[in-house]
């Protein structure tokens, strides 16, 4: 019995093994716009991920604390808007905004896209009007002087 206890914990979800093959084989826009999203697109506290999971659904990139998931859709996307559809609604029924671009998008209009994404996101809290939101410098131990 505890052999199977152990097996079970240890197996990996299938879904998570294809997201890992996914975020290893992006697409050219998801890996355009993969390198904006990491490094100028900002929100204290969190960040994006690329192909995660949000319930049976493994989305191109989310924002889990700002609850957004991001689409990239490619040709094959235009023959399957019913599936999108319904894949969009249970999304949506998890709490979060979908929002969806074609890759010819992101590749071609990709400030527009950004601008998009950014507005979508809840602002960036001022500092605290208390303090304690300003940048202290710490002096290394060697440096300190001894005290007495």
């Amino acid at each position: 019995m505890m052999a199977n206890v152990i097996e079970s914990s240890v197996m990996i979800d299938p879904r998570r093994q294809f997201a890992r093959r996914m975020r290893a084989q992006p697409t050219d826009a998801e890996r355009v716009l993969w390198q904006r999203l990491r490094h100028d697109i900002h929100l204290a506290g969190s960040h994006f991920r690329r192909q995660a999971l949000i319930g049976s659904y493994i989305v191109d990139f989310a924002r889990r604390k700002a609850k957004l998931a991001i689409e990239l859709d490619g040709g094959q996307h235009g023959w399957q808007q019913a599936s999108d559809a319904s894949r969009t609604r249970s999304i949506e029924a998890r709490g979060y905004r979908v929002m969806r671009f074609w890759n010819n998008e992101v590749l071609e209009n990709l400030e527009g896209v950004l601008s998009e994404i950014q507005r979508a996101l809840p602002p960036t809290p001022d500092p605290s009007p208390q303090g304690g939101g300003e940048v202290h410098l710490r002096v290394p131990r060697r440096f300190r002087k001894e005290r007495n």
